[in-house]
Parts: structure tokens; C-alpha cells; sequence
């Protein structure tokens, strides 16, 4: 797809212009952000992305248009996975929930520049090195399989590691652990410090660099069009703050969604090795965008569908083993229920 710069000028103009609105109709305010208004905005956000794919399909035709579609879904899902870490980060820091939103929406900001920053390195690597669709790919198959290792494990991550970035600027910068409204810095007994609230957006910010080693080449499996890869990971990140407080609670209810996530991205890994072999004159198949669509959302379709029956069985049997635990009451209200030990003790 020829995309001019005044194209490019005006896309990024347009999506300052929504962030802009975002910001001042929802988030200027600290506030506790309700399942209402999550939902609203989280439907407003994939409305605007599904708008941008219509207007690729009339100005541009059916291929970029397929393309973006199958980005965002991507990303989208892949972002999904981020909201786990950004939950520990919440927790670490103890964010207070009014100020969350605001520490979302920032930290989203810098993620958003930092991926732009990879999006326009990969295309700039693509372009003069077309080999390194084999790195890509064999790098997401590898990250599929480990992705399925861990979900195997039963070791769980329960606290969130600092980086090395976020532990440098600790050192170098003396900080406060109070958190002073939406401030990034106070001032303390005369002396101007750093408050946990620039700490935990840089901490969102430089965590999100980690899931775009993934991302990044997934999305380039299935577009090398820098313009559609941008504007996908835009769409697919901008409305990740309502998505954080709407499916908050249903995170731990996706017990199945590394799976899930390691199929898709082990399919992409693959197409990109039967692309890189394609382009070297080997007669392999090449998968089209429409099949890539399809599987994605097939995958995540089946991934939420046996979670949420995987969580629901996991529940029922705990509420039946409570119930099995706790004693029966007898008519004058006491325990009625004997143990095996007790009654050999009355026998003896």
C-alpha cells in the first residue's frame, strides 16, 4: 500500500486527536472508572478501529483492509496478556484505584512511542534483509512453545520485577512512597522528589517493550506494510485502559489463554518461514490473510469458550468441596456430623 506522508501526517494527527478526547471526556479527572464506562469506551475504541479497516477497504481494497483487520485482532489478544503484569504492577506499587486510570493512559502513551520505534526498526530490517523472516519466525515458534511450557507449570508469577531501567532511575533519582494526587514529583522537607506515580507509568511503559518482542514480529507476519502495522498496534493499545478495568476480574477466569496465544502465535511463525521460503524461490503454499483471520479468531473464540467452562467446573467443585467440608447442624443446633475419630473414641 503507497502511503504518502501527508497520509502518514494526517493519521498521526488524527490519532493525537482522539487520545486528546480520551483524555478530556475521560480521563482528565481521577476517578474510579465503572464497568459502564469501561464497556462504552472499550466499544467506542473497537468501533473507530473497525471504521479505519472500512476505510482501507473502499480507499485501499480488500488486501490492506484484511490485513489491518487480522493486526488488530492480533495485537489486540496479544495486549490481552499484557493486563496480567499491569494487574502485579497496580499491586506492587499499591496504586491507589482512583488514580489508575491515569497511570494507565500514560503508560500506554510511552508504549505506544516505543513501539512506533520498533515498528519503524523492523521495517527498515525487512526491507534491506529479507532473511530475517526466518529469525521472526523461528523466534515465534519458539516463543509458542514456551509460552505452552509455562501455562503447564504450576508455578505462577505473584509479584512484579522491577527492570533494570525502572532500578536506575530509582537509584539516580531520590523518590517518595507517597503518592501526592497525580503528581510526578513533590516536595518533601525542602527537597523535590519523585513520586510512585511517574515510577509505576514508567514501569507499564518499559514492561510493554517485553510484550512487543513478540508482538512486533507476529503483526509483521502478517503484514509488512509499516502504515498497517502502526495503525493496528495504535488501535489495539489505545483502548487497552478500558479493556484493563472492563475484564479486570475476568482475567483469572482465562485459563486457557497462553494456549491459545501459542497457537497463534506458532501459526504465524510458521507462515512467516513458508513467506521466507516462498520469497527464495522454494515452491511451498503461502497462507493468505483471510485463512490468518479466520484461525486467529477461531483460536480465541475456542481459548474463551473452554476458560470460561474450565473456571466454572474449577468453581462448582470448590463450592461442592466447602459444602462436603462444613458439618450438619442437628435439630437443637449442634454439629451432628461425627468424624471417624470421634466415634472410636467413644467406643473405646
Amino acid at each position: 500500500m503507497d502511503v504518502s506522508l501527508t497520509l502518514w501526517v494526517l493519521t498521526i494527527l488524527g490519532l493525537c486527536a482522539l487520545i486528546a478526547a480520551d483524555f478530556f471526556i475521560g480521563g482528565r479527572k481521577p476517578h474510579e472508572v465503572s464497568l459502564k464506562e469501561a464497556g462504552v469506551w472499550t466499544v467506542v475504541w473497537v468501533a473507530l478501529a473497525g471504521l479505519f479497516g472500512l476505510g482501507l477497504l473502499v480507499f485501499g481494497g480488500g488486501q490492506p483492509a484484511g490485513e489491518f483487520f487480522a493486526g488488530f485482532v492480533t495485537e489486540k489478544s496479544l495486549s490481552v496478556d499484557n493486563l496480567f503484569v499491569f494487574v502485579l504492577i497496580m499491586a506492587k506499587f499499591a496504586v491507589p484505584p482512583v488514580y489508575q486510570q491515569r497511570v494507565l493512559m500514560v503508560g500506554v502513551l510511552i508504549a505506544l512511542v516505543l513501539r512506533a520505534v520498533f515498528i519503524g526498526a523492523g521495517a527498515a530490517i525487512i526491507a534491506n534483509f529479507s532473511w530475517v523472516f526466518y529469525i521472526f519466525g523461528a523466534f515465534l515458534i519458539w516463543t509458542a512453545w514456551k509460552l505452552i511450557q509455562e501455562a503447564r507449570s504450576d508455578e505462577e508469577e505473584e509479584e512484579f520485577e522491577e527492570n533494570r531501567f525502572l532500578k536506575m532511575v530509582e537509584r539516580r533519582f531520590p523518590s517518595t512512597d507517597r503518592y501526592d494526587g497525580t503528581k510526578l514529583f513533590t516536595v518533601e522537607n525542602g527537597k523535590r522528589l519523585m513520586t510512585p506515580m511517574l515510577i509505576v507509568m514508567l514501569a507499564i511503559g518499559t514492561t510493554d517493550v517485553l510484550f512487543a518482542l513478540d508482538s512486533i514480529p507476529a503483526i509483521f507476519g502478517l503484514t509488512q506494510d509499516p502504515y498497517i502495522v502502526f495503525t493496528a498496534n495504535a488501535f489495539a493499545l489505545m483502548g487497552l485502559r478500558q479493556l484493563y478495568f472492563l475484564i479486570g476480574g475476568l482475567l483469572k477466569k482465562l485459563v486457557h489463554l497462553s494456549y491459545g496465544l501459542s497457537v497463534i502465535l506458532g501459526f504465524i511463525g510458521v507462515k512467516l518461514v513458508l513467506h521466507a521460503l516462498h520469497e527464495n524461490g522454494v515452491g511451498v503454499p503461502e497462507i493468505s490473510i483471510p485463512v490468518s483471520l479466520g484461525v486467529i479468531c477461531a483460536v480465541l473464540v475456542v481459548t474463551t469458550i473452554t476458560s470460561l467452562r474450565a473456571s466454572a467446573k474449577q468453581e462448582r467443585a470448590e463450592a461442592a468441596g466447602g459444602a462436603a467440608g462444613r458439618p450438619t447442624a442437628g435439630p437443637d443446633g449442634d454439629d451432628a456430623v461425627e468424624t471417624e475419630k470421634d466415634r472410636e473414641g467413644v467406643r473405646a
